[in-house]
This record gives structure tokens, sequence and C-alpha cells, in this order.
């Protein structure tokens, strides 16, 4: 069984060519009208990315980066200091690791619950059905590389504050999920009426509320400690930060340790280190946060920095290597992933 599965997994994988799971940096395609507050004064210098998988974006031209399913969605937002992603909440996990910039993330329908602010190397994740949106508070333009739980995230519910101040602003949310833009002319809405704000009954039902403590109980703060998994390699270090135990792997609790769909690692890779050639069962995605990664998948090899994104086939045999260090935040499928398949050499 174990040699049908290596043998399969390693003819999926040598039919794609690794270029095309790489999306750079410098290389993302941005949508700044990717939702109905995108033109509201306050947050429409935003620009927002669906990196792989089609998001919960209501602009039907947003750019899909890879359109892979893989069990979730991985997107960013990049904004300028003072500009705010406005209050709403999902039906799946969300979850965001700070890249750069200084950000506070606020709850409630009026963003007055609760607020914490991250840095880089931060990670958040707001349980659903909690009011969140997110200010750019430091200095300069940052980035927020973001993961969203299952194939299809849903759709956004927005306060309804929110659709209130985007009146008048040119943009038009259905009730279908579409985004109309009114100012390139008039548009048939035929039998997709406009969303109107939720009720407050409504609201007052599935709406959940966190004050400031208990925000920062879902917030993993750079350097924090955090249980290790099983040694890779000398100088190559994996730490949990989201996932359910899981002791196929040694994995202990991460500290934002419930089911996600998904488990988010951080790798570390000292100057010199490298793994060994290994495959895995699930969807694997690697972001680099800082540092350089010299990566090789079924024999290909290539050179990845800070803010490129790589998705790793399923069964495809990869290596990782740096000469100069590497930190990187990983994203694999499911809530208990199976242990990595360890070989000898890539051609095994």
């Amino acid at each position: 069984m174990q040699k049908s599965f290596n043998a399969v997994m390693s003819q999926t994988a040598s039919s794609l060519r690794l270029a095309d799971r790489i999306v750079r940096y410098a290389d993302l395609v941005p949508c700044t009208t990717a939702f109905i507050d995108a033109r509201t004064p306050g947050s429409d210098a935003k620009e927002n990315f669906t990196i792989i998988g089609p998001g919960v974006a209501e602009n039907p031209d947003q750019h899909v980066h890879i359109r892979e399913p893989h069990g979730f969605n991985i997107g960013g937002a990049r904004q300028p200091p003072r500009c705010v992603n406005s209050q709403h909440f999902h039906e799946t996990a969300e979850v965001f690791f700070v890249h750069s910039g200084r950000w506070a993330f606020r709850t409630g329908e009026t963003a007055g619950d609760g607020e914490v602010v991250l840095e880089p190397g931060d990670t958040i994740s707001i349980p659903i059905h909690v009011f969140r949106g997110f200010e750019n508070v430091g200095d300069e333009t940052g980035f927020l590389y973001a993961v969203l739980g299952g194939d299809d995230p849903g759709r956004v519910v927005w306060a309804p504050d929110v659709l209130e101040r985007a009146k008048g602003h040119g943009l038009v949310l259905l009730e279908s999920g579409r985004l109309i833009d009114t100012l390139q002319g008039p548009v048939p809405l035929g039998d997709d009426p406009v969303v109107e704000p939720a009720p407050k009954a409504v609201l007052d039902r599935i709406v959940r509320h966190i004050d400031t403590p208990a925000l920062e109980a879902v917030v993993v703060r750079n350097g924090a400690s955090t249980p290790a998994v099983a040694t890779l390699a000398e100088g190559v270090v994996e730490t949990v930060v989201i996932g359910v135990e899981n002791p196929a792997e040694g994995a202990a609790k991460a500290p934002l340790g419930w089911p996600h769909g998904f488990v988010c690692r951080r790798v570390r890779l000292s100057p010199g280190a490298a793994s060994p050639p290994a495959r895995r069962r699930e969807p694997e995605v690697l972001f680099v946060h800082t540092g350089e990664l010299t990566l090789t998948v079924d024999g290909e090899q290539t050179r990845l920095t800070a803010g490129d994104t790589v998705t790793i086939p399923i069964g495809a045999v990869r290596s990782l290597g740096s000469t100069s260090g590497a930190d990187l935040f990983v994203t694999r499928g499911g809530d208990a992933p199976l242990p990595a398949e360890f070989l000898d050499d890539v051609a095994a």
C-alpha cells in the first residue's frame, strides 16, 4: 500500500511545474475594489490579494493567482498607514500572520469590544461570528498574510454601518455575493437584490463578543515559546502555532489549539541548514517571512525570498535549505496531518 501511494503521488507531482506553484511578492496582482468598503473614505487605499483559492473577495474580476483547491485559501492585504479594513465576520476560520507593518485588530460591530496591536511575526486567529476589522497603525505600508478555512470560505458578513457608509461611493453588493461598480454605467440587477444590513435580532442571536483580554488570548506573539515538533534536521526547527494535538506527528496542542481545518507552523532554518528529502500526504504551503529559502521539488530547484509563497504538490519529494537562514510560516491541510515520509535521496 505504501509503495502504491508513493508511485501515484510521484506521478501526480511530476505533471506539475514548480514555477506555476510560486507566487512571488513582487508579482502579486492586487484588487483595489475587492469589497464593498473599497471606496469608503479611510478604506479606499487598501489592496487585497487572492493567492490560493477564490477567497472571499466580492469582485468577480479579482485575480486568483492559483486556483487549485487546497482545503483552505491563502490571501493577503496590503495597506498604507491609517488605512482601515472595515468590521466584518466570517463563517470559517480566518488567520492573519503579520509580514510587515504594525496592525491594530479591533472586535465588535463598531470596533469597540477589544483591541490588540500586532507586529511582524505575530499570528492571530479570531473565532467565527466575531466582528473584526484591522488598521495599519504603523508608519509604513504593511502586508498581512491570511489563511481562510475551506475550499469555499463563504461570504463576508459586514457590520450594518459599513454597508450604510459605503452608499454613494459607487459600489453595490448583491445578495448573490457579487459586487457591482455603478460608476462604470447602469447594471441590470434582475432578481438579485441589494444586500441590506442584517436585522439587529439576527445579529444578537449569532454574533459573539470578545474583549481585549480574550482577543489577546487568540494571538501568538513572535518569539513566544511554542512546542516543537520532532526535530527535522540539525538547524531546522518546526514549532506549532495553530492546530490540535497530533500524536502521529509528535505535535503538541498549539497555542491556538482548536480545529481550523488546517494547521499552521513556524519553520526556522539556521544559516547553512537543510532538511532531508521528504513527502507529505496533504497540501503544504510555505510563506517566506524573512531570509532566503532554497527549495528543491522532485529534483527541480528554486530560490525564494521574503514575501514569496509556494504550494508543494501532494506527494512531491521536497527539501528545504538556506545559506543565510530563513523563517517560514507553513500551512498544511487537515487538523491532523500525517508525519512526513523522509527519503534517503530525491530519486527514491
